[in-house]
C-alpha cells in the first residue's frame, strides 16, 4: 500500500515519502530538544527610572531630571526609620530637584512651592555662586545623589524654609548614607574607611532630622512633611532612641501605644522599642 507521502520523490522530498506521520512522541521531544527558552533579561537600576521635565519655580528654566518609575520597583520592607528598601534601586537617590540653572534644589515634594521672597534668596546666594557639574550618566551615583542632597539641605537653610523640609533633608539624607554603606558592604574591595564615613555622616544627618522634627512637631500643624501625628511619633520615638534620648523615646511610645491611629506594623514596632526601653532602665537599676 502507497503511503500518504508517496510521490514525494518526485518533488525531491523521497526521504519523507515513508515517514510516520503520528509520531508524537518522538516529535516532542525533538520539539524541546530544539526549543530553548529565551533568557528573560535582567533589570538593571536604569529600568526603574525615567527623565521626567520639570519647570523650575525660581528662574522659569525647563530641565529634566531622573525619576523612580512607580510602581516598578518591588518594596522588600520598610527600614526602622521608615526608609523603603525596594529591589533594585536606592528610592532615596532620585528624590531631589535640582534645576541646572540656576542650582535651586529641593526634595520633589517641595521643589514646586515657594514664595517670591524665597525665589529671591536663591538667586542672590546659589545662583551667583554655584558651579554645576554636568549629568549624563544613565544614572545618579550614589556621590551625584549626595551633592544634590547637600544642595537642597543649603538651599532650604537659604529660603528660611520650615524645620520639618530642613529635618527631611535630614533624614533622607542618611537614609542614602546607609543605602551607600550598604551597597560597598555588598561589594567586593577593601572599602572599610568609606564605609566608616558614611556611617558617621549618616548618624550626623540623623541627629539633625531628629533636632528638627522634634521642634516641628511643636511649632507646625499636621500633616507634617506628608506624616500624620501617629507616625511622626513613631519616626521621633525611634530617632531618640538613637539619640540615646530616653525621655522623649518614652513619651513617644506612650502616645502611640495609647492612642488609636497606630497601624499594627507601627504598634509592633514600638513595642519592641519599648522592651528595649525596659531592657536599658534595668541596667541602670542594676
Amino acid at each position: 500500500m502507497a503511503g500518504l507521502l508517496s510521490g514525494l520523490e518526485s518533488l525531491g522530498l523521497g526521504k519523507l515519502e515513508n515517514v510516520d506521520i503520528f509520531e508524537k512522541k518522538k516529535n516532542e521531544e525533538r520539539a524541546k530538544q530544539e526549543f530553548v527558552a529565551p533568557k528573560k533579561p535582567e533589570m538593571t537600576e536604569a529600568d526603574y527610572i525615567y527623565d521626567k521635565t520639570f519647570k523650575c519655580p525660581v528662574c522659569d528654566a525647563s530641565f529634566t531630571a531622573k525619576i523612580m518609575r512607580t510602581g516598578k520597583a518591588r518594596l522588600l520592607r520598610t527600614d526602622y526609620d521608615l526608609r523603603p528598601i525596594y529591589d533594585g534601586i536606592s528610592a532615596e537617590k532620585y528624590d531631589v530637584l535640582l534645576c541646572p540653572s540656576c542650582g535651586y534644589a529641593a526634595l520633589g515634594r517641595y521643589f514646586s512651592f515657594i514664595l517670591n521672597g524665597q525665589a529671591r534668596l536663591i538667586r542672590e546666594h546659589i545662583t551667583k555662586n554655584v558651579v554645576l557639574p554636568e549629568y549624563k550618566d544613565d544614572i545618579y551615583s550614589y556621590e551625584q545623589a549626595l551633592n544634590r542632597y547637600k544642595l537642597a539641605l543649603a538651599c532650604s537653610v537659604v529660603k528660611r524654609c520650615k524645620n520639618s523640609e530642613k529635618a527631611f533633608v535630614c533624614l533622607k539624607a542618611s537614609w542614602l548614607m546607609r543605602s551607600y554603606a550598604e551597597h560597598l558592604e555588598a561589594s567586593e574591595g577593601d572599602n572599610k574607611a568609606l564605609i566608616d564615613s558614611l556611617h558617621s555622616q549618616e548618624k550626623d544627618y540623623q541627629a539633625n532630622a531628629y533636632k528638627g522634627f522634634l521642634e516641628a512637631r511643636s511649632t507646625e500643624d499636621f500633616p507634617i512633611a506628608g506624616m500624620d501625628s501617629t507616625t511622626l511619633d513613631y519616626l521621633l520615638a525611634q530617632l531618640s532612641f538613637r539619640q540615646e534620648d530616653y525621655e522623649v523615646c518614652n513619651r513617644m511610645v506612650t502616645n502611640i501605644l495609647s492612642g488609636a491611629g497606630a497601624n499594627s506594623k507601627i504598634k509592633e514596632r514600638t513595642k519592641e522599642l519599648k522592651d528595649k526601653l525596659l531592657e536599658i532602665r534595668e541596667k541602670e537599676n542594676e
